[in-house]
């Protein structure tokens, strides 16, 4: 096992990892920000090294000063957490070349499984549907036109290198389409440096269903059930909770298995997230694979009763998997609400400043995952996600019942600060998400009414 863990990453899930990184008895430095130099994560870890301002471009997304950071201090490992350059297959092929595990997939499944285009090839050769869409070499503004003729409208346009609702479009119209096209494809460029982009069919009525899977470097590769994440605003997900409500058992153990398939053939190692879409009639479409740890990884914990970042660093230590597919039990209901500092009412947009007081919610099978403490500063700078609230209990509807009692009981109090907990709770007394009718269309139909 590791004797040092640096962690490249800040809020939330830095703690999270250092705290199980303490369970095992691994000593962790966190990298930070000149914004981040107070926060709960730098004061939990062993030690902290500040590694750039405020901008993700200088300190989060700065490779050589994070790696130069782990090789000051000893550091064998560098845990990515998500987002920043948890996917980024130059900065895994780099740890690798200094010497250092990245903990994740070797960078070549990195680099196979982040590119959009590849990995649809890649998984449809294995057995995954996909939706219908254009092929990688049709680049051409007139041609992937073309394209969403034959599919048909509604199309989305995405980024190959995209991820994280990122760099997309979609199109309802032929006549949008060639300012949709320019615009995606130059915020491909800016965003990922790559400015390819392909069509694909969108399904507006659509459930968003992920299979959580864990593999080692052993040839062994197993799921761990399924999550619905269809309540997003922007394809941002706000609720998560598994088991999936609405998805028959044999279905998703179907497209459970072939994800696991998948997983071995590419050679992954860890936690990974293949996400799919699934319509009306519970046909499933491969989406993306999410080659990292997701953020809605506790609603799995919480089911299953594994720690998955455990699994992570055991698998990155050269360890097989700690059980087999047959030891994995689905037990209960669990549901996760992401608490951002945005404004639902002026279009969920964010609102840094000072929170005065935080009160958290408690009782039984209550988790909270949260950097955020009374008389801190949310800055602009990041993502504005203040904490998770992830509850369980034996069935669905006692697990949205805690929820909403836990909501009720989270008081963030700022004169700037506003938070989507009363958002929340609305999505919950709808009565499509209560009978489990909701789709990704939810939040939109929330606000137009």
């Amino acid at each position: 096992m590791f004797k040092t863990v640096l962690i490249a990453n800040r809020g939330e899930i830095a703690l999270r990892v250092a705290r199980t990184c303490r369970e095992l008895g691994i000593r962790t430095v966190v990298t930070h920000s000149t914004a981040d130099r107070d926060s709960t994560p730098v004061r939990y870890a062993d030690a902290a090294v500040q590694i750039g301002p405020a901008p993700s471009r200088h300190s989060y997304n700065n490779a050589a000063a994070i790696v130069s950071a782990a090789q000051v201090h000893g550091c064998d490992a560098v845990h990515p957490g998500y987002g920043f350059l948890s996917e980024d297959p130059y900065f895994a092929e780099i740890c690798a070349a200094e010497g250092l595990t990245f903990i994740g997939p070797p960078a070549e499944v990195i680099s196979l499984l982040g590119d959009k285009l590849r990995a649809r090839r890649f998984v449809a050769e294995l057995g995954l549907p996909v939706l219908p869409s254009s092929d990688p070499e049709q680049q051409g503004g007139t041609e992937l036109a073309r394209v969403a003729d034959r599919i048909g409208y509604p199309v989305i346009i995405k980024a190959s290198a995209g991820g994280g609702g990122r760099g997309m479009a979609i199109v309802r119209d032929p006549r949008d389409f060639p300012r949709a096209y320019a615009e995606t494809r130059s915020a491909a460029q800016n965003l990922f440096g790559d400015a390819r982009v392909y069509v694909e069919k969108y399904l507006d009525a659509a459930r968003h269903i992920e299979i959580q899977i864990l593999a080692d470097g052993h040839g062994n590769a197993v799921y761990l059930g399924g999550r619905d994440c269809s309540v997003q605003r922007r394809r941002q997900k706000l609720v998560e909770e598994s088991p999936p409500p609405s998805v028959r058992a044999a279905d998703l153990d179907r497209i459970g298995q072939l994800s696991a398939k998948v997983a071995r053939e590419a050679g992954y190692v860890g936690a990974g997230t293949f996400e799919f879409v699934a319509d009306e009639d519970d046909e499933f479409y491969f989406l993306e694979v999410n080659s990292r740890l997701q953020v809605e990884h506790p609603v799995t914990e919480m089911v299953t009763g594994l720690d998955l970042v455990r699994e992570q660093l055991l698998v990155a230590a050269g360890g097989t998997l700690s059980f087999r597919q047959q030891d994995v039990e689905i037990r209960g209901a669990s549901i996760e609400c992401r608490i951002n500092a945005e404004d639902p009412a002026r279009g969920f947009l964010p609102t840094p400043g000072l929170i005065d007081e935080l009160v958290l919610p408690g009782g039984p099978f209550v988790r909270v995952d949260t950097h955020a403490v009374s008389g801190a500063r949310v800055t602009a700078d990041y993502d504005s996600l203040l904490a998770k609230v992830i509850v369980w209990a034996p069935d669905r509807a006692q697990a949205i019942a805690r929820m909403d009692r836990a909501l009720g009981e989270l008081t963030v109090s700022s004169h700037a600060v506003r938070t989507t907990t009363g958002f929340l709770r609305e999505v919950l007394a709808r009565p499509e998400f209560r009978e489990a009718r909701h789709t990704t269309a939810l939040v939109d139909t929330m606000r137009e009414g």
